[in-house]
């Protein structure tokens, strides 16, 4: 009988984490050093994946590559898959993480729907929904071959329930269509590809409730109101989901969405 510890190594296994230098994906890339992965980190040029990728490196001991890439554009994504696909290294885990989430002053975004705009839909779907189906088709080629081969697709709670108006009233907060329809789409799109590319790469797919950024006091206190578990979201929360659908642990499951919500989906 395989253990647990056995299940869920990962030492000798290689991930690619989009959106890594973020609160979110710095946690699971520091999930998966733990567990033994080597790693290749994602973002755009102005973060800073490089310190995260000594950090990770003196810490854990595994090999960590990081590169600048706006998944926005079509061609740093090509720049970014003929990188990796030149390295004839094997691909276990390509996690989707990166998303275009927008900022309160970007035109056509934090606006009512009358007012939203068609370029930034077009952004927001470009890099949620295009750039994943881009790196998924072109890096299947590596992962059909490699052992354990897993796609973690990262959704929202919006791309499963339409949103309450009143937890954003009196706030500068928004919930842009673009944003619900692009992660939609991923949660669906994670379905279709699941099938499409069995037996040899499973694809899942995970939607987090409202992870806790000091947002406004009223917003987190009209939102904690809503959840079962009483709490907004920490970025610590995702650790487990992460490594259980990187590994082994979740060898029999593919074609599913996990909601990683505090309850919020419950009522």
């Amino acid at each position: 009988m395989t253990t647990i510890k056995e299940l869920i190594n990962l030492k000798g296994r290689r991930a690619l984490i989009t959106g890594a230098g973020g609160g979110l994906g710095r946690v699971m890339a520091s999930t998966l050093a733990e567990l033994g992965a080597d790693l290749i980190l994602i973002d755009l040029p102005d973060s800073d994946i490089n310190k995260l990728s000594n950090d990770l490196t003196n810490k854990w001991g595994v090999k960590v590559e990081s590169y600048f890439c706006d998944l926005e554009q079509q061609t740093h994504r090509n720049d970014l898959i003929n990188s990796i696909k030149a390295s004839e290294k094997r691909l276990n885990i390509l996690i989707n993480n990166a998303a275009f989430v927008g900022s309160s002053d970007l035109q056509g975004w934090s606006v009512p729907f009358e007012e939203q705009t068609i370029e930034t839909w077009r952004r927001a779907l470009e890099v949620n929904l295009t750039a994943v189906f881009d790196l998924c088709q072109n890096l299947t080629p590596l992962m059909t071959i490699a052992e354990g081969a897993s796609i973690i697709n990262i959704a929202s709670t919006y791309g499963l329930y339409g949103p309450d108006w009143g937890l954003y009233k009196n706030t500068e907060m928004s919930n842009p269509a673009a944003y619900g329809a692009s992660k939609g789409g991923l949660i669906q799109f994670s379905r279709w590809l699941s099938t499409t590319i069995a037996p040899n790469i499973r694809v899942n797919s995970i939607s987090p409730g409202g992870i806790f950024r000091k947002q406004p006091k009223v917003f987190v206190e009209r939102y904690e109101a809503k959840t079962p578990l009483g709490r907004m979201a920490s970025e610590d929360d995702f650790r487990g989901v992460v490594a259980y659908l990187s590994s082994d642990m979740s060898k029999y499951m593919t074609g599913q969405n996990l909601s990683v919500d505090g309850g919020w989906g419950t009522w």
